[in-house]
């Protein structure tokens, strides 16, 4: 069964359950060392404004506060695992950039759990493809009337939250400078935790 469309009347009846985030708990792997945090409108992705057009408003994805949701959504993301040696990642896989973010406190809806189910979802959110429905959710969120600067969901490939933002949150963040994926701290444990098998 399909996870079910929002209601017609999301924007104005369903109640939120907002949360404050500050920008300083999120992480985000990228393939360039400018132009972050990037919100794009390639329509591709989960959470994407689904309209077609110059109206459409930019998504930008982080983990929350760890670096193996951000590693799993980004690197292994399409990848199967091999069940005796993990996963294997080229080395180039590691030249990506780790960024992470100060600036103002961030207004975000949980889309997750029990705060889910009461606005008519399920889990299913994180999990269903293709994405044209997730994405009608996307939509029905960024145009409720709490105007909040995008949602936590729970990541599909490991039991953390993860954040999509609109791009009305742009000017609420500063990233720090980037640094290379194979030095970030905490990169020798993720590689471990996935058993990754450089080649």
């Amino acid at each position: 069964m399909p996870l079910p469309l929002p209601h017609k009347n999301f924007a104005t009846a369903a109640e939120l359950d907002v949360r404050i985030i500050e920008p300083s708990t999120l992480v985000r792997i990228s393939r360039y060392d400018t132009g972050e945090p990037h919100f794009g409108k390639s329509g591709a992705n989960r959470f994407d404004d689904p309209r077609k057009g110059g109206a459409r408003f930019g998504t930008c994805y982080f983990g929350i506060d760890s670096l193996r949701c951000a590693f799993a959504e980004t690197v292994l993301h399409d990848r199967r695992v091999d069940l005796k040696h993990g996963y294997s990642v080229r080395s180039t896989e590691l030249d990506r950039y780790v960024y992470r973010f100060t600036g103002k406190p961030l207004r975000v809806a949980v889309m997750h759990g029990e705060p889910l189910l009461m606005v008519g979802g399920d889990g299913r959110l994180s999990t269903e493809k293709p994405y044209r429905t997730t994405q009608q959710w996307a939509l029905a969120v960024f145009k409720h009337d709490e105007k909040v600067d995008g949602f936590l969901y729970k990541s599909r490939h490991t039991d953390t939250e993860a954040l999509v933002l609109f791009d009305r949150a742009v000017r609420k963040l500063k990233p720090h400078p980037p640094v290379v994926f194979r030095y970030a701290e905490g990169a020798t444990d993720v590689l471990i935790r996935f058993k990754v098998q450089v080649t």
